[in-house]
C-alpha cells in the first residue's frame, strides 16, 4: 500500500496550490472582505465597509416569501426563472425607464454577482479584452479575470467638483476585437452616473464593432437627481450586444436574500439557461415570490430608503466637511462617501488601523483599483445615531 503513493504524499501547500487551474490561483483576496473579516471577529464594531443599509427588508416582501413557503414552494424551479418573475421585471422596467422587454429576454439569478458571474463565464473566451471602468466594485472584474480575461481600464477622476469620466478616452480604448466594456452606472464607490449622452456615444461606438455592453445597473434606483439612473435599457434595441445585470439587495433591502436578474438578447435564452443549470440550477421560488412583491408593491420602499439615505449622506457630508484633511466629492447615486485623505498612502493599512483603533469598519480605497489608493468608502446608508457616534470615533484618526 505505501508504495501506491508518491513520494510527495502528503503534498506540501505550495504543491497544492500549483496544482489548480491558474485562473484560481491568480484570483486575489477582496481587500474589503479582508478588513471585515478582522471585524466581524471582534464586538462594538460599527460596520460600514460593506454596501449594505441597515434597515430590515419591508413585510410585504417578507410575508411574500412566507406565503409561497407555506404554500409549498419549495421545489425546483426553471433555469431562467420563474415566468412571473420574468413577466414582473419585464412590467416594471418598461414602465419605469420605457423599454420594451420581453420575458425572453430575462434571466433571474441567485445575487447581482451571480449575474455578473454568468454573464462573464457567457462572454469570455480566456485572453479576450475586457475594458472595466474604474476605480470600480472589485467583484467585477474578478468575474471576468476568473474567467480569463485580461482587463483593461479607463479611469473616472474628480472634475471641477464632480466625478467625471473622458469619454473619448473609454472610446479609445474600445479598440476593434475587444470583447466587451463594463460600466457600472451609479458607480461603487464614487457614485459617479454616466449620462444618457455618454450612453448614447458609447452605445453607437460598440454597435459599429461588436463590442459587448456589461451595465451593472445595481444602483440605478439609488440616484439623486430622479427616479432612477440614465441606462442603456431606455436607449437600445432588442438585438444590441447589451447585458443590463441588476438586483434586489440594494432598493429593497434585500442583501442577503441573494436574488437578481439579467437582460440579455432572447437569443441566448436557452444558453443562459443552460449555464445556469451548471452553475446553482436555479433560484428558489419562495424568494423569487418575495421579488414578485418587491417589483409590484415595492414603490414606498424605495421611496422611504432614499430618504433615509439622503438624511444618513447629509450628516455624513457636515462631519466630512469639519475635517481639513478630509476631500470628498457629493456622490450623483448609490449610498457610499468615497473620501480622500490628505497624506493617506496607504489605505489598506488605514483601515485597519482605524478598524484596530476606533472599531469602525470603513473599506479601503485601493480595493476599488489603483486609482482608489489614498481614499476610504464609507457606507450611509445607516441611522443617524450609528452615524454620529462613528464620527465621534473616528475624529482623532481624521483630524491628526
Amino acid at each position: 500500500m505505501a508504495d501506491y503513493f508518491s513520494d510527495s504524499f502528503p503534498m506540501d501547500n505550495t504543491t497544492l496550490l500549483n496544482s489548480i487551474s491558474y485562473r484560481a490561483r491568480a484570483l486575489e483576496a477582496s481587500k474589503i472582505r479582508e478588513v471585515a473579516e478582522l471585524g466581524m471577529k471582534q464586538d462594538g464594531v460599527l460596520p460600514l465597509w460593506f454596501g449594505e443599509g441597515a434597515w430590515p427588508t419591508n413585510s410585504l416582501i417578507v410575508d411574500a416569501a412566507i406565503a409561497a413557503l407555506k404554500s409549498g414552494n419549495h421545489m425546483y424551479q426553471p433555469n431562467n426563472g420563474a415566468m412571473a418573475l420574468r413577466q414582473a421585471t419585464c412590467a416594471y422596467s418598461n414602465k419605469l425607464l420605457g423599454s420594451r422587454l420581453k420575458p425572453v429576454q430575462v434571466t433571474v439569478t441567485p445575487s447581482g454577482m451571480q449575474g455578473l458571474m454568468l454573464t462573464a463565464e457567457f462572454l469570455v473566451t480566456p485572453g479576450d479584452r475586457v475594458v472595466a471602468v474604474e476605480p470600480g466594485w472589485p467583484n467585477i472584474i474578478g468575474a471576468f479575470k476568473a474567467n480569463g480575461a485580461d482587463i483593461a481600464s479607463v479611469a473616472i477622476t474628480p472634475k471641477g467638483g464632480h466625478w467625471a469620466l473622458d469619454v473619448e478616452e473609454l472610446i479609445a480604448a474600445l479598440t476593434p476585437g475587444t470583447k466587451a466594456v463594463v460600466i457600472n452606472s451609479p458607480n461603487n464607490p464614487s457614485g459617479w452616473t454616466m449620462s444618457a449622452e455618454e450612453q448614447n456615444l458609447v452605445l453607437e461606438h460598440c454597435r459599429r464593432h461588436c463590442i459587448w455592453i456589461v451595465a451593472d445597473d445595481v444602483y440605478s434606483r439609488l440616484y439623486r437627481h430622479g427616479r432612477h439612473a440614465p441606462s442603456f435599457l431606455s436607449i437600445a434595441e432588442p438585438e444590441d450586444q447589451l447585458i443590463s445585470v441588476n438586483s434586489f439587495s440594494k432598493c429593497w433591502s434585500m442583501t442577503g436574500w441573494r436574488l437578481g436578474w439579467i437582460v440579455a438578447p432572447a437569443a441566448f435564452e436557452a444558453k443562459l439557461g443552460q449555464l445556469t443549470e451548471f452553475n446553482t440550477s436555479c433560484t428558489a421560488g419562495f424568494v423569487q415570490e418575495a421579488g414578485i412583491a418587491a417589483l409590484g408593491d415595492g414603490e414606498e420602499e424605495i421611496a422611504s430608503l432614499l430618504s433615509k439615505i439622503q438624511a444618513g449622506y447629509e450628516i455624513t457630508a457636515e462631519r466630512l466637511n469639519t475635517f481639513s484633511r478630509v476631500e470628498f466629492i457629493e456622490p450623483d447615486g448609490a449610498f457610499y462617501c468615497f473620501f480622500r485623505v490628505d497624506g493617506l498612502t496607504d489605505s489598506f493599512a488605514a483601515a485597519g488601523e482605524i478598524l484596530e483603533q476606533t472599531k469602525v469598519g470603513l473599506a479601503p480605497g485601493v480595493a476599488f483599483g489603483p486609482q482608489g489608493e489614498g481614499y476610504l468608502r464609507l457606507c450611509y446608508a445607516q441611522p443617524a445615531d450609528v452615524l454620529e457616534e462613528a464620527f465621534v470615533r473616528l475624529e482623532p484618526f481624521l483630524s491628526k
